[in-house]
């Protein structure tokens, strides 16, 4: 559910660094919202409860920062970013994620985030890396940005990690290739391909791989 400023009973404080927070679990966004506002100079001033409501937020708030998850229903937290960033310039989006997945730092980047940082970070170096990101800096979790610079890029294309994410939801060879207009035979050479750059033995631990690693 969007919560804009007016929903939460505040009004946004002179100086204040105002913040959306965008997690699809109601008491993730209530545990953030109550710690990042013990500080002096940080204000949220509206939630969301999934991508599509954060960039609605984003547009008609305009705030600081967007404090966004990443794994959420519909427009997910990558796509999100990609929006907010296009469609308001002067917000900046500071990942906060249980995913510490070097593929999506890589994806959430070139997406347009200023920062990337787990759930588990101390309360202090949140508020500090929504101060810097506000800043103009880029803040990313150290551990996970070495993690990132050994695993390389991304090697799937778009089509390998699109039939690689519908192999997860447990569809067969033929009902992927309905569902993405290609022949059973295409698909599979896109699947064999896959398999190969994971090193995995089969599609279904490809996509299980690809996903740990953050490349779906």
């Amino acid at each position: 559910m969007v919560r804009p400023a007016e929903a939460l009973g505040t009004e946004p404080g002179a100086g204040a660094i105002r913040l959306v927070l965008a997690d699809d679990q109601a008491m993730v966004r209530g545990a953030l919202g109550a710690l990042l506002e013990l500080e002096g100079d940080l204000e949220v001033v509206g939630e969301a409860g999934n991508g599509t409501e954060a960039v609605a937020l984003a547009a008609s708030l305009k705030p600081d920062v967007v404090l966004m998850d990443i794994q959420m229903p519909g427009v997910d937290g990558i796509e999100a970013t990609r929006a907010v960033r296009e469609g308001c310039p002067g917000t900046r989006v500071l990942i906060v994620t249980t995913f510490a997945r070097p593929g999506y730092l890589r994806a959430a980047l070139e997406a347009g985030a200023s920062g990337f940082v787990v759930k588990d970070a101390p309360a202090e170096q949140l508020a500090d890396a929504v101060r810097r990101v506000h800043a103009g800096l880029r803040v990313v979790d150290p551990a996970l940005a070495e993690a990132s610079l050994f695993d390389g890029a991304n090697p799937l294309t778009e089509r390998e990690q699109q039939v690689l994410r519908l192999t997860l939801d447990g569809r067969p060879v033929a009902g992927i290739a309905a569902e993405v207009f290609l022949s059973a035979g295409t698909v599979r050479n896109h699947l064999s391909s896959a398999i190969g750059k994971t090193g995995a033995e089969n599609r279904s631990q490809a996509a299980q791989m690809a996903r740990q690693k953050g490349w779906i």
